[in-house]
């Protein structure tokens, strides 16, 4: 694992590292995620594509003629065998 030290410009703005964009192949304009679990930044060269996975499963569910209160409602009977 390697270490880079960045320094932040004005307005916020990061420069990566020459050696980083080429071993990564990271292009000017190119989009890339930032993660933030609880002060630990974790930057990914992919764009985040939870949003969309997020709306193809409610459309199968959809589909499937699954809705929220359904959703909820078989939860609540899987608890109840459990309680």
């Amino acid at each position: 694992m390697q270490t880079f030290t960045l320094q932040v410009a004005q307005r916020g703005l990061v420069t990566l590292p020459k050696a980083l964009c080429l071993a990564n192949n990271i292009q000017p304009g190119q989009q890339m995620t930032l993660l933030d679990p609880d002060g630990v930044f974790v930057l990914s060269p992919q764009p985040c594509n939870v949003d969309a996975l997020a709306d193809r499963i409610a459309d199968e569910l959809a589909g499937r003629g699954e809705t929220l209160e359904s959703m909820l409602q078989a939860l609540r009977e899987v608890r109840a065998e459990y309680a």
